[in-house]
């Protein structure tokens, strides 16, 4: 039997990492139930999506979830076809770089010739954009696996976002002379930048020459090995430790219980890509999404004439620019009124009720906080 046409490739594995909290989710997100296991839109949560739409490039053998204990059950329930042993629980959260090293390890236990992409959880990518966001992936994969390259995927700025790092992009690579030439550009990365403040976001967009840090990465086992080899030389000796034990999930288990409290928290652009010299990023042509808070929302509901966006059985006099958001279970719903409330985000499920000014959802970890704190309340997180 022939083989399929576009059939993945089996040296290239995914990591997702799906072990956030999802807090500015609150009260529709809980500890249990991240934002990443949250079906916001349609019947599929973020994680499923994500799954769905690096399939046709990465056998789904090939693909890791690392989350935490607390979630681990939900992310088997939720993926059913994935290998059970796929799923990986962090027993603490330490940041993004140890989980990269997490990553290296258990797709080097499998594949020391292998190539992985890092990808979030939770992010949004409309349908009609998703053949973009394969071919960069693909692409990336492919440059990835020629050389010593870590790559990043940046997104175009559509507005002065300061919730997003940015990437200042330098030269871009020849064309090669040896084959076809990619689709995707790639670029030099001359450095990452920090979340902006409004005027800077603003200069940003206008420059032309940054991209939003979209937290896609893309190396081969031996290059991300020789990196925290160089910058984050405790993360490999772990990761090493980590890579002869991934053979048994039990073995496995016992090393990251014994070594991930001792472990610095550093996030994986602090602690390898801002001293990395060998970064390129692939100019991501695609609609792409964080949807970091319940505001950004907006985006992808239809608004009314007065820019209220509603998922629910919503009427109101005098208000505008609201999003309301209803998740109660149908024999629970009722009509959600308002009167006279402006840029406000308002959150209605079965055991609770939130209402914020759009402006204060950024504190949505210090009410989770609270919640959590006392006795009375701790149940809602």
């Amino acid at each position: 039997m022939p083989a399929k046409k576009n059939a993945p490739n089996k040296n290239r594995f995914a990591v997702i990492l799906a072990g956030g909290k999802g807090e500015r989710f609150w009260p529709l997100s809980r500890e249990a139930t991240p934002k990443q296991l949250l079906a916001l839109f349609d019947k599929q949560s973020f994680l499923q999506h994500t799954v769905e739409r690096i399939k046709p490039i990465v056998p789904l053998k090939n693909i890791f979830v690392i989350t935490n204990q607390a979630q681990a059950a939900a992310v088997r329930k939720q993926l059913p076809r994935l290998p059970k042993d796929n799923v990986v629980a962090e027993p603490c959260g330490r940041d993004t770089c140890p989980a990269v090293a997490l990553a290296a390890a258990l797709v080097g236990a499998r594949c020391t010739t292998g190539t992985m992409a890092i990808l979030p959880a939770d992010h949004v990518i409309p349908e009609k954009s998703v053949k973009k966001f394969q071919r960069n992936l693909e692409e990336s994969f492919d440059l990835a696996e020629r050389g010593q390259a870590i790559i990043t995927i940046g997104i175009k700025p559509t507005s002065p976002e300061t919730g997003y790092g940015y990437i200042k992009m330098g030269d871009p690579l020849p064309p090669p002379k040896d084959r076809k030439a990619y689709k995707s550009t790639f670029r030099v990365v001359q450095r990452f930048v920090e979340k902006p403040n409004y005027d800077r976001a603003v200069e940003y967009l206008n420059d032309g020459g940054y991209r939003w840090n979209a937290g896609m990465f893309i190396f081969s086992f031996a290059t991300i090995a020789e990196s925290l080899l160089k910058h984050q030389k405790p993360l490999h000796e772990a990761c090493e430790r980590w890579f002869h034990a991934a053979a048994s999930p039990a073995k496995l288990k016992r090393a990251l219980a014994k070594d991930y409290p001792s472990l610095k928290k550093v996030s994986f652009d602090y602690g390898v890509m801002e001293h990395a010299h060998n970064v390129l990023v692939a100019d991501g042509d695609f609609d792409w999404d964080d949807l970091g808070a319940w505001p950004a929302l907006a985006r992808h509901l239809k608004a009314d004439s007065e820019g209220n966006c509603a998922e629910a059985d919503f009427v109101h006099v005098d208000s505008a620019r609201n999003v309301i958001f209803d998740a109660r279970s149908k024999k629970n719903r009722k009509p959600i009124a308002v009167v006279g409330v402006r840029d406000c985000v308002i959150v209605q499920t079965d055991d609770t009720t939130l209402v914020a000014h759009k402006k204060a959802t950024a504190k949505m970890r210090e009410l989770v906080a609270k919640l959590a704190a006392d006795k009375a309340y701790r149940n809602l997180t």
